[in-house]
């Protein structure tokens, strides 16, 4: 049976080393160790882990969101978020990018070992996502989604700009904004953020 290819993410480099020895121990390989995202983005070109650990802070930011946001859109594996903190101001933040875990910071051998093998356990279990199409939507929704405005909802998942939404759509930024509104309207909900975990529900569900 192949080794589980392991990235971790850890701005310590002592708790990164401590990880990964403990991973080797137990028979997993660690494919990199990145410090910060730029480095974590790098490994992820250059390799296919299987499963993630990332710190949610890294420095004085919060990239260990940005990475998890990243590997959803391009990466389909599972990761876990490291964290000193579990107040439900940090799990707020992070519940949108759909973690398999958290791991509180200080841990020992067996959190570590237990949160992996639980997190890939249900990753295994979840239902793979219905394709990408305007009639699972309007089967959910009160109000049917126009061709228009479902594809300017891919470029929201895609995580399109304004800008970049109106270059593709051959409109104007105020029409697409235009268009925004009223599909938050359609999906019920206020902000981009919750209108991904409102599109990642619909296609899971």
């Amino acid at each position: 049976m192949s080794k589980i290819k392991v990235l971790i993410v850890e701005d310590e480099p002592l708790i990164a080393e401590d990880i990964k020895e403990i991973l080797l121990q137990v028979n997993y390989d660690v494919v990199g160790v990145a410090y910060n995202k730029e480095q974590a983005l790098e490994i992820l070109k250059l390799t296919t882990p299987d499963f993630a650990l990332l710190d949610i802070n890294l420095g004085n930011n919060t990239d260990g969101i940005l990475i998890a946001e990243h590997i959803n859109q391009y990466y389909p594996i599972p990761f876990i978020f490291l964290t000193s903190y579990s107040t439900k101001l940090i799990l707020d933040k992070v519940k949108h990018t759909y973690p398999m875990g958290y791991i509180v910071k200080p841990f020992d051998e067996a959190d570590l070992f237990t949160g992996i093998e639980i997190a890939l356990s249900n990753f295994q279990g979840i239902k793979k996502p219905n394709s990408f199409s305007i009639e699972i939507f309007n089967n959910s929704l009160p109000t049917n989604l126009t061709q228009r405005e479902f594809d300017i909802l891919k470029g929201i998942y895609q995580g399109s700009n304004n800008h970049e939404m109106a270059e593709d759509n051959f409109v104007s930024v105020n029409t697409i904004k235009t268009h925004i509104k009223k599909i938050y309207e359609k999906l019920d909900v206020n902000s981009r953020s919750t209108a991904i975990v409102k599109i990642r529900g619909i296609l899971n569900s």
